[in-house]
């Protein structure tokens, strides 16, 4: 497995944000979003760590965090990922989030010991929803999150729809992140006060606002 990070910081957003993680980060993704955060992770040369499954939970034991993030890049496109999820699921005193990014099927890493799936679904300004896969909506539940990050009034609309068509309100949790430089946070939730969003959450990426934005390994 190509590991380009792996560190103990903050979980930076979503149900944990400010709860301790491990972090596991893998190279490559099958997307290149035009906001992306992390896009050095993605290209050919970034230097990296073969690692085995065993390697990477021996890693996290050794932490003795309970929290455990994989992400990327996308992190489901790593050879050996449900040999890695299986060896972390099924240690009950961890939890296990996978951030992914919407364009892998979720249908081959649901099985009985699942972990928590952290999914975006991309908008318009990422020049990406074009590969996102709907059918991956019905494998959500309560536990699990969508992120919307929005990056123009035009993306809100598009993120309402969605929320509305496949009721993702009732079916997990539901995020908004604003794309920085691009939309202002006090106009997202001037929409979703005009828009009446209930039960949706704006959050701003607390890793950022705590180190430099582009600091790595935090």
């Amino acid at each position: 497995m190509r590991v380009v990070e792996k560190f103990v910081s903050i979980n930076g957003e979503g149900p944990r944000a400010g709860e301790l993680a491990v972090f596991l980060r893998f190279k490559g993704c099958n997307l290149r979003c035009s906001y992306c955060d992390t896009m050095w992770a993605n290209e050919p040369d970034c230097p990296y760590v073969e690692e085995t499954p065993r390697d990477l939970y021996d890693y996290v034991k050794s932490t003795k965090i309970k929290n455990v993030t994989l992400t990327g890049g996308e992190p489901l496109l790593q050879q050996d990922m449900n040999r890695l999820l299986k060896l972390l699921t099924e240690d009950e005193e961890l939890r296990v989030e996978v951030e992914t990014n919407g364009a892998v099927d979720l249908k081959m890493f649901s099985d009985k010991n699942r972990p928590v799936f952290t999914m975006d679904y991309k908008l318009p300004s990422s020049l990406w929803e074009h590969a996102m896969i709907p059918g991956n909506f019905l494998i959500l539940k309560k536990e699990d999150t969508v992120k919307f990050v929005c990056g123009s009034p035009e993306d809100m609309d598009r993120a309402a729809e969605i929320i509305e068509k496949y009721d993702l309100i009732n079916r997990c949790h539901v995020y908004f992140s604003p794309v920085f430089g691009k939309i202002e946070p006090a106009d997202m939730v001037e929409y979703m006060i005009r828009h009446q969003i209930n039960d949706a959450r704006l959050q701003i990426q607390m890793h950022k606002v705590i180190w430099d934005p582009e600091r790595r390994g935090v």
